[in-house]
């Protein structure tokens, strides 16, 4: 059983839509995203340095528009189950029909928007602990006052807050961890200094058309398949300011059978996570057009 999945902030980097945009179409269909978005996505995906991505509002949409263009490279695939991490979720929903993909990139803009505001409010980010045992790892987080907002699985979990409470983090590390690692995202995404871009969401999904997943839909939230586009909405509006469960995300494809996992581009990320945390799991990150046959291959033999 093939699982498709999309990765979230932090996974672009200069130029990598550059080799996307000789495809067929592909100029075409990001041109109109941009119009309808107001913001030049060939430009900051082609041309801008990493400080100009990795502002928080336009990062989101870019990393939506490369992994739509990406599936939709792969061809007519039928995967069991699809995913996203954070902002990815919103590149998952539109793959499974439940938002069309002009409407991804509008809600993704907002979001974008909605996150970059409320982080602007205090100095925070967010850092990748590598190794340890979760329940040593968290405590000691919530004792520095950080939220463990990505729980990632594989000896993985990204703590969020203040630049102040990172910085001590670093100095006083969780028994077990073998390095922190600060993350290039402009905020402490999916914590509670993201409650005031909540309420944005929800105003931005009022005007969404909503349709049910055409396939498998796992959930953020709690690894949960989740049946309506109505509950997957609300979900990936709430999510923003609460943790995302990798972990039990990973333990929901182990349960529905998975034997393969493709990651869009700009893939990477959750395929290392899926490497080390699901045992016999043949990997596949499309990083680049030069993926797609090996991409397509896969698909192949375990659709």
């Amino acid at each position: 059983m093939l699982v498709l999945v999309a990765p979230g902030q932090g996974a672009q980097t200069p130029g990598f839509l550059t080799p996307w945009l000789d495809l067929p179409g592909a100029a075409d269909r990001l041109a109109a995203w941009s119009d309808a978005i107001g913001l030049d996505l060939a430009h900051y995906g082609t041309q801008a340095d990493a400080d100009a991505i990795r502002d928080t509002a336009v990062a989101q949409p870019l990393l939506v528009a490369a992994g739509l263009l990406s599936a939709e490279a792969l061809g007519d695939i039928t995967p069991g189950a699809v995913a996203g991490h954070s902002v990815g979720e919103i590149t998952a929903a539109a793959y499974t029909g439940v938002l069309s993909d002009d409407d991804a990139l509008r809600l993704v803009r907002k979001r974008g928007l909605a996150m970059a505001e409320a982080a602007a409010v205090t100095e925070t980010g967010m850092a990748a602990l590598l190794g340890g045992d979760p329940e040593v790892t968290v405590p000691h987080l919530e004792k520095l006052g950080l939220t463990p907002a990505n729980v990632n699985g594989a000896g993985q979990i990204v703590a969020a807050g203040t630049k102040e409470q990172l910085a001590e983090l670093e100095a006083d590390k969780p028994e077990g961890v073998r390095k922190v690692v600060v993350l290039k995202v402009a905020g402490a995404f999916h914590t509670s200094h993201m409650a005031p871009a909540v309420a944005q969401l929800e105003e931005a999904a009022q005007g969404l058309t909503v349709a049910d997943p055409r396939f498998t839909y796992v959930s953020n939230r709690d690894g949960k398949t989740v049946a309506t586009g109505a509950d997957v909405i609300s979900r990936l509006v709430g999510q923003v300011a609460n943790p995302v469960r990798w972990d039990l995300c990973m333990e929901t494809f182990q349960e529905l059978g998975v034997t393969a996992l493709i990651e869009v581009c700009p893939g990477g990320t959750l395929t290392g996570l899926a490497k080390r945390a699901l045992k016999g799991v043949k990997t596949l990150a499309v990083k680049t057009p030069d993926d797609l046959d090996a991409a397509r291959a896969l698909v192949a033999e375990h659709s």
